[in-house]
């Protein structure tokens, strides 16, 4: 159940400028945020790490205002962590992304460490209720989205970007696989500047051994890499109750936790300069999205809902039923670590406790305070 908030007046300081977008703002002891209205993109948002501030959510290397003003809201404003539905382009919806991540959300109520919006679908008709919490002495954010009055199988999912430092090696990983594929053709077009290295359609059993366009193999563990290309690829979670994906980037993690069953896949998007259309223009470079999503790769709502991995059993959309209430949920945080803790190879939250125990590939282990029990609906 969406926690209880305080109402507080709307009032002429309810928004604040960020990186050329009207955003609100939220503040705990370790953690500060900006959701723009436009869209409810949420970035920047900077963690309280020992003796400094870090800012892992990407920025777009354009500001709003300054790129061709018919583009539509999800790109004049990249940035961060948005919610979309549908996930990807649509013949019935005209916004790329869907209207959540496009049209101006609608403030309900309010305080320092709690936002609540609520936005009225038109294509699909119903209402999404956003619900962003923060918590004291905790490096995380809370997201629910409370779907209502939605007919129909659709695909959604978070469109996450992170910014990778240039000058470091940082590591990426996730929970368990069960399959994962190379996107098929199409995710890029040479003839529109747009170019990807990895054979697309590929299947492959872990992250260490993808195949390339031009023969051999890659790690996609390890970013910065591939400079020049455009990539995407979706593995898909083993069905237990909790599932992860996590970056380390400098002295510190990156990560989100989720449940399974309601975004059972994740994208990986390797964006490193390999887009020269606008409003690109090789300059979206160094980052990395880490999408949690129930779509077929960024296809669209038509190739979701035709779901070429049916016959392996695997989910890329929800059918919903308007007499249904869907509740969405999604922790993303933050922690440090030692400059050898090395990428991130399990995470387990422990049992009594708002806590979850991360380890590093070399086997050092950090504890980190977390709500996780709020993926389960349970009050924390």
């Amino acid at each position: 159940m969406t926690a209880k908030i305080d109402t507080v007046n709307v009032g002429a300081n309810a928004l604040a400028m960020q990186h050329g977008a009207p955003s609100y703002w939220l503040k705990s002891d370790k953690v500060e945020l900006y959701l723009t209205e436009e869209g409810g993109q949420m970035a920047p948002v900077r963690f309280k790490l020992k003796h400094r501030w870090v800012s892992p959510y990407a920025l777009a290397p354009w500001q709003p205002d300054a790129v061709d003003p018919a583009l539509p809201p999800v790109l004049k404003l990249l940035r961060g962590d948005c919610f979309c539905l549908p996930f990807g382009p649509s013949k019935a919806v005209p916004w790329l992304h869907g209207e959540p991540a496009n049209l101006p959300w609608s403030l309900q109520r309010r305080n320092v460490r709690t936002l609540e919006l609520q936005l009225r679908l038109d294509q699909p008709q119903g209402q999404i209720t956003k619900c962003i919490q923060l918590k004291t002495g905790q490096r995380a954010v809370y997201q629910e989205h409370l779907l209502e009055g939605l007919q129909g199988k659709f695909n959604y999912g978070h469109q996450t970007i992170l910014a990778f430092p240039p000058a470091e090696k940082g590591f990426i990983n996730t929970s368990a696989l069960r399959f994962a594929q190379v996107a098929p053709e199409g995710f890029t077009d040479p003839v529109k500047g747009e170019y990807s290295s990895l054979k697309a359609c590929a299947v492959f059993e872990d992250l260490a051994h993808v195949p390339l366009a031009t023969g051999g193999t890659t790690s996609l563990q390890q970013f910065p890499a591939r400079e020049g290309f455009e990539d995407l690829v979706m593995v898909i979670n083993q069905p237990d109750t909790y599932a992860w994906t996590a970056a380390t980037l400098g002295g510190y993690i990156w990560f989100s936790l989720k449940q399974a069953k309601t975004l059972p896949s994740t994208l990986l998007w390797f964006s490193h300069g390999g887009r020269h259309n606008a409003p690109w223009h090789g300059r979206h470079r160094f980052r990395v999205g880490l999408q949690e999503v129930n779509a077929y790769f960024a296809d669209g709502l038509e190739a979701s809902r035709k779901n070429p991995l049916s016959a392996q059993g695997f989910a890329t959309a929800h059918r919903f039923n308007r007499r249904n209430e869907t509740r969405i949920r999604l922790i993303q945080a933050v922690h440090p670590v030692s400059k050898s803790f090395g990428m991130v190879v399990s995470i387990e939250p422990v049992a009594g406790a708002e806590e979850v125990l991360v380890t590093g590939e070399k086997g050092q282990r950090v504890t980190v305070p977390l709500s996780w029990q709020f993926l389960a609906g349970e009050d924390h």
